[in-house]
């Protein structure tokens, strides 16, 4: 269990940390394009949650492969778990995404 948890919890944290950083240097290079870097943080944080899946679950293909063989096969559990790293993968991208948005409305109200 502790493989599967920790596992869970490195899908987690890769996904969001892909997020995060890729929208701070989206900052960063609005700042040095003189662009406002609120709407580019805000629409990059939407853009690149998917790929930060991709990176955290380590490739689209394989996964889904795996679940497929085995549910044919008849092995419920390994597949189930395939499924909730992508779940994990998904809520670490996601929170990304909310907090880069939290941060970016907070700075327009005063």
């Amino acid at each position: 269990m502790g493989g599967f948890l920790s596992r869970c919890l490195l899908d987690f944290f890769v996904a969001f940390g892909v997020v995060l950083g890729g929208t701070m240097l989206a900052g960063i290079c609005a700042v040095l394009t003189l662009e406002p870097p609120i709407y580019r943080m805000t629409s990059v944080a939407e853009q690149i949650k998917i790929w930060a899946m991709v990176a955290a679950i380590g490739g689209t293909i394989d996964p889904i492969r795996a679940i497929e063989t085995h549910f044919i096969e008849g092995h419920v559990s390994p597949a189930i778990k395939q499924i909730l790293y992508i779940v994990c993968a998904f809520a670490g991208a996601h929170m990304g995404s909310t907090i880069i948005q939290w941060i970016c409305k907070g700075g327009n109200n005063p």
